[in-house]
């Protein structure tokens, strides 16, 4: 971020004012998205050889014009009135191949990965209580940001390999490419929420930040059922589009 600020010492115009326009020139053009989280006061201060009251004052002042808000020990996010994240629902697609249409580079943090039965996500597949599945719950991130939270379960008797996958990748290439049961349609719900305590961790929010709850089921050809995810996103950088036709 500092590479991008050039403040000078021979003008009259004070720093804080100086590193405001700089940030603010970034964020309407598009230099530093919606969604980025800038960097913590102290941290951008040692950066720009600058006082820490010099970051907090710029800060301040664009908070108070809502292109900011408060991110936390980590800093602060740029709001959504800069480009958002306009994702398209013309066709079932994965977080990865989603993030790389955005021309985002996709990741992900896998926080749980195990096998489990559950009688509730039983009934939702339509299978015995005993069955068996795999529970994934990861962090999807765009360029490092974190944009999502899912927990997903998937049916572990049409797609045993899929527990050995390395699942930091796209869970849909390894469906189609090591299990063999490509997923082609799915039935999928979005719905307005706000996060959780432990979401407001992941996602930075220090304040009541509404976010898209989206809910799907995933099907092969055959109609049979492989993945139920409850996914999470971030509402004030991500939209979704939809093309609708008569």
């Amino acid at each position: 971020m500092s590479s991008l600020l050039r403040l000078r010492g021979d003008t009259a115009q004070p720093l804080y004012q100086q590193l405001e326009e700089q940030l603010l020139d970034l964020i309407e053009t598009g230099s530093v998205p919606a969604g980025t989280t800038l960097p913590a006061e102290r941290q951008l201060a040692e950066s720009l050889g600058v006082s820490r009251a010099t970051v907090q004052r710029a800060y301040q002042m664009l908070r108070h014009r809502k292109l900011i808000s408060s991110h936390g020990r980590l800093g602060f996010i740029v709001q959504g009135d800069g480009p958002r994240l306009h994702s398209g629902m013309d066709r079932l697609k994965g977080f990865t191949e989603e993030m790389r249409e955005l021309g985002r580079n996709p990741s992900a943090d896998v926080l749980e990965q195990r096998v489990v039965s559950d009688r509730s996500i039983a009934s939702i597949f339509g299978l015995p209580s005993t069955a068996q599945f795999l529970k994934l719950v990861r962090v999807r991130r765009g360029d490092g940001i974190p944009m999502s939270r899912e927990t997903a379960w998937y049916d572990l008797a049409a797609a045993p390999a899929l527990a050995e996958c390395d699942l930091s990748q796209s869970v849909y290439a390894c469906l189609s490419e090591r299990c063999g049961v490509p997923l082609t349609h799915c039935d999928q719900t979005i719905e307005a929420t706000l996060p959780l305590p432990q979401e407001y961790a992941v996602f930075g929010f220090s304040e009541p930040t509404a976010c898209l709850l989206i809910k799907r089921r995933s099907y092969t050809a055959a109609e049979r059922m492989i993945e139920y995810v409850e996914g999470l996103f971030r509402g004030d950088v991500y939209t979704y589009r939809l093309k609708l036709t008569v």
